[in-house]
């Protein structure tokens, strides 16, 4: 890359107040990448344009060049496929005409005359600047339609060359551009190298905030971008401010683990959000000192009051506010005095109302202090291994090790209630409000030590710093599954384009692609998240991709292969000796094969011997069982035999993941609870859930490279 090429053109655009690069501009910059395009020349002539023509060789292709009309065949100003000079001329006259109608005030420095490139696969590689995760690079489908069609893979840049061709497979028309119906197919060496030449290019000069190539021509001889358009921000936003991971986890150690806590705003009155944090620190166990704070009280429950936590003699690890939300910059000051690490804030009433100005103030003083902010409009947050209930919502104290956090309120009450109905012991619950400072990426860093945490489950509405989420992200779930529910995946209105791949970035495929690049399992709704937050420390890592399916019904055997396959889980084609195995156990009108087919009229004997066949066979990796309610062999014989012969096998050192769907009356109900108390995913009346939690494992292991 001739960084020093690119950065002359982009000073003579920025010099000219110019947010867009002009075509002859746009090649430079590509000749300096190395990026390969059609011969061309710029003609401010019909008679200089015919004469190019001759030069290049038939036939060409024309287009506007002009700084206002980025979309120039909505100008009327592409003209394709002329093979003969009076067509060349006429072509000349047409494209600045419909241009002076399309834009009467637009400048026009004439018309490009490039070499027609035919016969390949017409794609669209670029990128673009997103809010949240920064430069991405960007590849699809090209040509007119790539807007409709939006079958784009997203990644962020700069883009690593394996990631880069992960992208040119993971589009929905991959197949294509492998080669259909006799279609030469591209060359994806050359596709990946565009992708991580373009990715960068951005990554290089932050200024350049989207580039366009569309369409590339991509062909078994390499790619060739036929059109560029290159958009420049001459005032890029400055990154995020990121503490580094050592700062991070000395604050966030101090915050959730503290062994002090300050109450800013505790009160004596009962209904006061200052008097049930005071009575969830006391009645939840918490063993450190309770600071409470107020101006007139001598005491708080018992505790001796203060009226500032200057006046503390001891130290101070957090302060958990309960004031106004005007009275916190002139509090949270003082406890910068006070060097306290970090502030709960749960008053509402800042920027979530449109009071930004006030949120900035409290933050420039946090900054100031070094103090660490969690919300603020919050309802605190919980951390069961030190029985700290820092929140006036209701108490929780069953231990686990699955930690959750929430960006709303009403999510994380939610949270609560599970975990408490499904007796799923938690690590830690953490509200994230407004997330002024302490975001998610944070919690990961915490989360990632804490030996108190084996699975990490997040709510969230947007991200702050995405690609600090990402990075950190990326690190964390290769030891610990991270599983994440974004809301708002389906809101339209994003910001209106100024070039295609600007326009698919507002799609939620950002996400999507980002989050998988970082190996998260997400969670298409509150359910699943809450569902595999409660079952991926539950399932072992799988060592294979091997899934039979043993059914005592064949309807639900076939919901349960339809499941596998949304979830991209491998159904075994069921070797010859394994295939008899099964048969030996089934009777004569079952089905063996994958799914096996037991049927529903068989005693108890016939599920232990075919589970036990699953469990013993090293080449099946993973079993999804289907239970069908009978007289024969009632729900609760059901359950006890499967958890039974999977205990059997742990014992032996064979630790498979199983999953269960209970189909039939009321009882299986209390059969779904008792196999998941033995550490068995079990669903009643479902045949999508079980397959789900098995695929989320799968997704997060494959990701993690586990399997």
């Amino acid at each position: 890359m001739d960084k020093t090429a690119i950065g002359a053109v982009l000073a003579a655009v920025k010099a000219q107040g110019r947010t867009s690069l002009t075509a002859p501009e746009a090649k430079a910059v590509c000749d300096a990448c190395a990026i390969a395009v059609p011969r061309e020349g710029l003609a401010t002539s019909a008679k200089q344009a015919a004469a190019i023509a001759g030069e290049i060789g038939y036939p060409v292709v024309m287009k506007i060049v002009s700084p206002q009309i980025l979309h120039k065949t909505e100008a009327g100003g592409v003209i394709t496929n002329l093979t003969k000079a009076a067509d060349v001329r006429k072509a000349y006259q047409t494209i600045i005409s419909n241009a002076k109608a399309y834009a009467p005030n637009a400048t026009i420095h004439g018309v490009q005359v490039q070499q027609m490139v035919r016969g390949a696969h017409e794609v669209i590689v670029g990128a673009v600047t997103d809010p949240s995760f920064g430069k991405l690079a960007a590849f699809g489908l090209g040509g007119v339609l790539v807007e409709v069609h939006k079958d784009v893979a997203f990644r962020l840049a700069p883009t690593p060359h394996q990631e880069a061709l992960a992208m040119i497979n993971g589009i929905g028309a991959a197949q294509i551009l492998r080669g259909v119906r006799g279609a030469p197919p591209a060359d994806q060496e050359a596709l990946a190298a565009l992708i991580c030449k373009v990715s960068q290019l951005v990554d290089e000069f932050a200024e350049i905030s989207e580039v366009d190539l569309n369409p590339v021509f991509a062909g078994p001889e390499g790619a060739v971008a036929a059109d560029v358009r290159i958009i420049v921000d001459p005032d890029p936003p400055a990154p995020p401010v990121r503490p580094s991971q050592t700062e991070i986890l000395a604050a966030m150690n101090r915050i959730m683990r503290p062994d002090s806590v300050a109450v800013i705003g505790a009160s004596a009155e009962d209904g006061k959000i200052g008097n049930s944090v005071m009575r969830n620190l006391i009645d939840g166990g918490y063993r450190g000192e309770i600071y409470p704070i107020h101006p007139r009280l001598e005491e708080v429950l018992g505790k001796k009051a203060y009226r500032s936590v200057k006046d503390i003699a001891g130290p101070v690890d957090v302060a958990v506010f309960a004031i106004p939300a005007r009275a916190v910059a002139a509090a949270l000051a003082e406890c910068g005095e006070k060097r306290v690490a970090g502030a709960v804030l749960i008053p509402s009433g800042f920027a979530e109302t449109g009071n930004r100005d006030l949120q900035d103030e409290v933050v420039a003083v946090a900054r100031r202090y070094n103090i660490r902010l969690m919300g603020p409009n919050i309802y605190g947050f919980y951390y069961t291994p030190k029985n700290l209930c820092a929140t006036f919502c209701t108490p929780y104290d069953v231990k686990g090790k699955v930690a959750l956090s929430s960006q709303s309120g009403g999510v994380g009450m939610a949270i609560v209630g599970f975990s408490r109905s499904a007796k799923m012991g938690v690590s830690a619950i953490v509200g994230l409000g407004n997330k002024s400072d302490i975001d998610e990426d944070d919690l990961l860093t915490f989360f990632e030590q804490d030996d108190n945490t084996q699975a990490i489950a997040m709510h969230f509405e947007d991200l702050k710093d995405g690609r600090a989420f990402a990075e950190t992200a990326a690190r964390v779930a290769k030891k610990k599954p991270v599983v994440v529910l974004k809301a708002g995946r389906t809101a339209s209105g994003a910001r209106a384009a100024r070039s295609h791949t600007a326009a698919l970035a507002g799609d939620d495929r950002v996400y999507d692609d980002i989050l998988h690049q970082a190996g998260v399992v997400r969670a298409r709704s509150l359910n699943d998240l809450l569902q595999f937050a409660r079952c991926l420390p539950m399932l072992p890592t799988p060592r294979g991709e091997n899934v039979v399916i043993i059914t005592g019904a064949g309807g639900s055997g076939v919901l349960l292969a339809d499941a596998c396959t949304d979830w991209r889980l491998q159904l075994m084609a069921m070797p010859p000796d394994l295939d008899e195995a099964f048969k030996k156990f089934i009777p004569p009108f079952g089905a063996s094969g994958n799914p096996v087919d037991i049927t529903g009229g068989e005693p108890p004997a016939t599920y232990r011997n075919t589970i036990a066949l699953g469990l013993q066979d090293a080449r099946i990796h993973a079993l999804v069982l289907g239970y069908w309610h009978t007289i024969i062999t009632p729900p609760m014989v059901f359950a006890r035999l499967v958890s039974e012969v999977v205990e059997e096998y742990r014992a032996r050192g064979v630790d498979k993941p199983v999953v269960a769907s209970l189909v039939g009356d009321v009882e299986v109900e209390e059969a779904s609870r008792y196999l998941f108390d033995h550490n068995i995913p079990a669903y009643p009346y479902t045949t999508e859930l079980p397959v789900a939690v098995l695929g989320a494992k799968y997704q997060w292991a494959r990701r993690a490279g586990l399997i």
